[in-house]
């Protein structure tokens, strides 16, 4: 009987710790982002169908899709390692927090990554899975390992590391790439500087104290805010061209300048506002993660 009793009260020990380290390396993919990342892909391979694609492609490409980004972002939390345990806002993340070792958490993003290309090539495309080796590299090695920590540009260039599951969801489709599927890219491209720096605005010294030049690191917030306005005109702009390139509906302009002139607002408001507060900096990044889904959901309904 104090053998059953033993083992009774092991395994639900056991079955925690497996849960746990499952939960771990499963965070350290980003689930968040990732789900944002898939979404881009499959809006982008639907507007390059013209309609749905068939269910084997869409499975074998955000299945090759997830693991590119996914294997990326456990190669960026294996990188940053030494900086997320002086944010606030990473420290919880699990290698800080002590839940898995760091070489596993860089085993499993180099078996993701090689595993992304493998599915990609032998199920779907080989442009498709060079894509999804480029966009592996540009994340993991060009903005974590290169930009990150060298220049207040980090996140200019860096912004299209999020942009290629739009490549590689189009690629899927027709083994290939256009004009429109780019002004697709330069969306993602361009809406990168004011999402990501309106978090740096009110998350500035979590940065400062991590050694990261973010862009109000170095220039301040002032700056900071005028190029936001920058390059959200760029962003309004983008999305008009795309429209004229005539693949899309009415629908699709409507669409377009209300979630613009809504993010421009937001970022208007937020250069307005006092460089010590941050109520429209937090209101322009949540903003932001908005915009990313309606506008591609408008991409897609403005195809048909």
């Amino acid at each position: 009987m104090s053998v059953l009793n033993e083992i009774r009260q092991e395994s639900p020990s056991r079955m925690h710790l497996w849960t746990q380290a499952i939960s771990a390396y499963i965070e350290v993919t980003k689930p968040k982002i990732l789900i944002m990342l898939t979404f881009t892909s499959l809006c982008a391979a639907i507007v390059a169908q013209r309609g749905v694609p068939s269910i084997s492609v869409i499975i074998a490409m955000l299945l090759s899709a997830s693991l590119s980004a996914g294997g990326s972002a456990a190669i960026n939390m294996w990188y940053d390692r030494d900086i997320d345990v002086m944010m606030e806002r990473t420290a919880k993340r699990p290698i800080p927090a002590g839940l898995i070792t760091h070489p596993s958490v860089f085993r499993f993003g180099i078996f993701l990554g090689i595993l992304s290309v493998v599915v990609a090539f032998v199920f779907v495309n080989p442009l498709t899975a060079l894509l999804n080796a480029v966009g592996y590299v540009y994340y993991a090695v060009v903005y974590t390992m290169w930009l990150k920590r060298r220049t207040p540009q980090n996140i200019v260039i860096g912004g299209g590391a999020g942009a290629f599951p739009i490549l590689i969801g189009w690629a899927s489709v027709t083994d290939s790439l256009n004009i429109t599927v780019w002004l697709m890219f330069l969306i993602i491209f361009l809406w990168t500087p004011p999402h990501s720096w309106a978090l740096a605005l009110y998350k500035n010294e979590e940065y400062t104290k991590a050694g990261i030049p973010m862009m109000p690191v170095v220039k301040g917030p002032r700056s900071t805010k005028i190029q936001s306005l920058f390059y959200m005109a760029l962003l309004f702009i983008c999305s008009l061209v795309l429209f004229v390139s005539g693949n899309f509906n009415y629908f699709y302009l409507a669409g377009a300048i209300i979630f613009n002139s809504f993010l421009l607002y937001c970022t208007w408001k937020m250069w307005k506002e006092d460089d010590h507060q941050f109520i429209w900096a937090k209101r322009t990044f949540i903003c932001s993660l908005f915009y990313i889904l309606g506008m591609f959901s408008t991409m897609v309904i403005g195809i048909f």
